[in-house]
């Protein structure tokens, strides 16, 4: 059984035997917002690594699960974000400047794991690439509510970039090898 497929069996058994995964993965994603790496112009985390990986891996309704209970844990007031709890916590945390991006990641886990279905290195690549774009597209708009405009590329975009296509190309790689292991 394909882990697309997984989810698809009416009975409640494949949601019991997906429960445990998701939150492993949930779990992958708070250690990716923990780990910091200094890099420039911005030190970056391993968020977007974290959920794209689990994505093009995992496919689409595990990623989405996944990024949907960490960002239930966010809201629970447990400190599963980057900035927290330096920078708060709960609701107040994900209704501030990053919250934007924290909806961009279940939108891209799910869009990922979709176009990834399937495919080799270059389409996991593209659709990587795809759900950062999501990531980036709700992030700044959200972002806009708290600087001005013409500033949001320069703090919301800008500084990730570079950093964002590495992993990509990271996540890119790890999956090839973790294919390939498996095969």
């Amino acid at each position: 059984m394909t882990p697309y497929t997984l989810l698809s069996r009416p009975d409640h058994r494949a949601l019991l035997h997906a429960m445990p995964k998701v939150v492993a993965l949930a779990a992958l994603i708070t250690l990716g917002a923990k780990i910091q790496v200094p890099f420039w112009p911005v030190p970056m985390t391993m968020h977007t690594l974290a959920v794209l990986s689990i994505a093009i891996l995992a496919g689409p309704r595990l990623a989405a699960g996944a990024v949907a209970t960490y960002l239930a844990a966010g809201a629970a007031g447990l400190p599963v974000f980057s900035g927290s709890p330096a920078r708060g916590i709960g609701l107040a945390y994900m209704v501030g400047p990053t919250g934007g991006y924290l909806l961009g990641y279940l939108l891209a886990a799910a869009l990922t794991g979709w176009l990834a279905i399937g495919g080799g290195t270059m389409r996991r690549i593209l659709a990587m690439l795809a759900g950062m774009g999501v990531i980036y597209a709700i992030g700044a708009a959200w972002l806009g509510r708290f600087v001005p405009a013409a500033d949001v590329w320069a703090v919301g975009i800008f500084p990730f970039l570079m950093g964002d296509l590495l992993k990509i190309g990271l996540a890119a790689g790890l999956a090839t090898l973790w294919t390939r292991g498996r095969a």
